[in-house]
């Protein structure tokens, strides 16, 4: 890359959820002014027809460069709209007699100053001093009033090109700070998934780390009183067997998140978990849980918790209890279709199994977990499942 250091893709990268919401806040916000001030300038300048051939070019080079700045994709417009919006300047200063005719290249300058890596200092005082340069070619064709040249065409638009720039360059500095931000979070949550993995390691391990133990110390055992007292060695067998069974249960139990578990304990750790990825929580209790539906409901908890820390770009959540029920709805939604969401595709059949619903929806940038069974069977759901095993 030579030294004059010009190069793209400094911009900063945002997830194409904070990405979108920024650009619908840009135009939304600024766009519409910018139109407006663009209008106002051409109804100034323009005194014949041909003035809007010469100077359109220049304000539709500013409104394409910052519509391509909020789209993230500035890099693929700059030089061109740095190229147009330049060219527009002097013909403005020298043929149309056009003070405002700076206002292309100070939009489209200022916002390009973040593709450039190198030499940014040097490249900003060239821009400031083309706009005075240029301008102070004005004297060329009208000698007359030299103050007058110099305040309209050469100290407004610097100082206002100035202005932008330093304003732009501001709000650079706003998006890093964005996308560092956003950083910290996706990082937060990549951690609370690891804390999850890592949980549930040391639950395997508490499963299966001890009885494997034993069985070692059964089986020699067994091979020891195999000649001696065949009636303990196929004692110790038997247990071992056992051992092993339910060890298998309870591993079984483990995979699928069937282990018993606190939903009042689920949530506090839910809530730790997404305020440590950066995402606000509320909890909302609009009943007492039935203790017996609780284990369920904990276990579509842990599960949506999970996706909404891995899939999710969620700067919200919202958790409502009722007596038989749990719903809880997230703001990061990320594309226009559902992602495929395996677990929770799993638990969908076993709460159907228990004789309650599981629905999953999109809607309006949200995303609605709820699972609810009928009133009538809340405090039997968990209870006829003990019952099965």
């Amino acid at each position: 890359m030579p030294d004059t250091g010009v190069v793209t893709a400094r911009s900063p990268r945002f997830t194409e959820s904070t990405q979108g919401r920024l650009r619908r806040l840009n135009l939304a916000t600024s766009l519409p002014p910018l139109m407006i001030a663009a209008a106002v300038l051409l109804f100034i300048d323009v005194h014949a027809w041909w003035h809007v051939v010469v100077l359109a070019p220049g304000v539709a080079a500013g409104l394409v460069a910052f519509e391509r700045w909020t789209a993230n994709d500035l890099a693929r417009v700059a030089l061109p709209g740095v190229i147009v919006a330049g060219a527009v300047w002097p013909l403005g200063v020298l043929l149309t007699g056009s003070p405002n005719a700076y206002w292309g290249v100070c939009a489209v300058g200022s916002l390009a100053l973040r593709e450039v890596r190198r030499r940014r200092a040097l490249v900003v005082a060239a821009l400031f001093s083309y706009v005075a340069v240029v301008g102070a070619a004005r004297l060329l064709v009208e000698r007359d009033d030299v103050h007058e040249v110099l305040v309209s065409y050469v100290l407004i638009p610097t100082a206002l090109t100035v202005l932008v720039t330093v304003m732009t360059i501001v709000g650079e500095r706003f998006y890093d700070l964005i996308r560092e931000l956003e950083q910290t979070r996706e990082r937060e949550a990549e951690l609370a998934v690891v804390r999850e993995r890592v949980r549930f390691a040391s639950d395997l391990h508490d499963i299966q780390g001890h009885t494997l133990h034993v069985v070692k110390l059964k089986i020699a055992l067994a091979q020891k009183m195999l000649l001696r007292d065949a009636g303990r060695a196929e004692k110790e067998l038997r247990e071992t067997y056992a051992l092993v069974s339910d060890t298998i249960a309870q591993t079984k139990e483990l995979a699928y998140a069937q282990r018993r578990l606190n939903l009042s304990a689920e949530i506090e750790n839910a809530k730790n978990l997404f305020e440590a990825a950066g995402i606000r929580v509320r909890v909302t209790r609009e009943a007492e849980v039935d203790a017996r539906a609780g284990e369920m409901l904990g276990q579509v908890l842990r599960e949506t918790t999970t996706n909404i820390l891995r899939h999710a770009q969620a700067t919200q959540v919202q958790i409502t209890l009722s007596e038989a029920g749990i719903t809880i709805v997230n703001d990061g939604v990320a594309g226009n279709s559902p992602p495929e969401l395996r677990g929770l595709s799993a638990l969908r059949q076993r709460v159907s199994g228990d004789g309650g619903e599981l629905t999953v929806e999109q809607h309006e940038g949200r995303f609605r977990t709820a699972a609810m069974f009928p009133s009538a069977r809340a405090g039997t759901t968990a209870a006829g499942r003990e019952h099965d095993r």
